[in-house]
């Protein structure tokens, strides 16, 4: 059974999110498991996320899953719109609700570090050249 689609495609925040991810070298976008997802061999960035919280299913519709450095994880999860998503977070990977509020420079930033630690060095090289 597929997943039920769980974004609006006129979504200001996945607009703003996919002007980003897919600025990168041989980036695409594909829907996984009901979200839209970014990715070159493997995915670096989630549109939406959830967490378990006391066994109860959270959601979080307007946030970006992504990898982060590993010793910059613990310092983003200090910011309380920072959150440990479901199956991915044992991984390293965090979540970060977007709002009025974000910083879309860091948003690029920490977009650009999880592309980096996943995308093939082709990839990177054909970044950094740019």
């Amino acid at each position: 059974m597929a997943h039920p689609k769980m974004f609006e495609d006129d979504d200001p925040y996945l607009l703003r999110v996919r002007k980003l991810a897919t600025a990168f070298p041989e980036s695409a976008e594909k829907v996984s498991h009901g979200r839209p997802a970014f990715y070159t061999r493997k995915v670096f960035a989630y549109y939406g996320g959830s967490l378990k919280d006391d066994g109860v299913w959270v959601e979080h519709p307007h946030s970006l899953v992504l990898l982060p450095e590993a010793d910059e994880r613990f310092a983003l999860l200090a910011d309380p719109q920072v959150f440990v998503p479901a199956y991915l977070g044992p991984s390293g990977w965090v979540g970060i609700d977007l709002d009025e509020d974000t910083d879309w420079t860091e948003i690029g930033e920490l977009l650009e570090v999880s592309y980096r630690l996943t995308a093939p060095k082709a990839s990177i090289t054909q970044l950094d050249s740019s």
